[in-house]
């Protein structure tokens, strides 16, 4: 997995863990709605300034963002 792809992955969970649609993370931090897709589709590269209004918005420190996610834990059928 490569930078973009862990920073996508956290920005969902981090997002979703606020129950916060795209559009309301992107106007709430002041980016375009378009650019966060991109963002979680690990399709574009993020700057510093971007990594901070998010981390302010989602109340996470910056470096979290790029910290793998943690493994899931599939359950195994009976």
């Amino acid at each position: 997995m490569d930078l973009r792809q862990v920073f996508a992955a956290n920005l969902r969970r981090f997002r979703n863990a606020k129950g916060l649609s795209q559009e309301d993370l992107a106007y709430e931090a002041g980016v375009n709605r378009t650019y966060m897709s991109k963002l979680e589709q690990g399709g574009t590269f993020v700057g510093l300034e971007i990594i901070s209004k998010l981390a302010e918005v989602l109340e996470v420190e910056a470096a979290e963002f790029l910290k793998p996610p943690p493994k899931r834990v599939r359950k195994k059928p009976f």
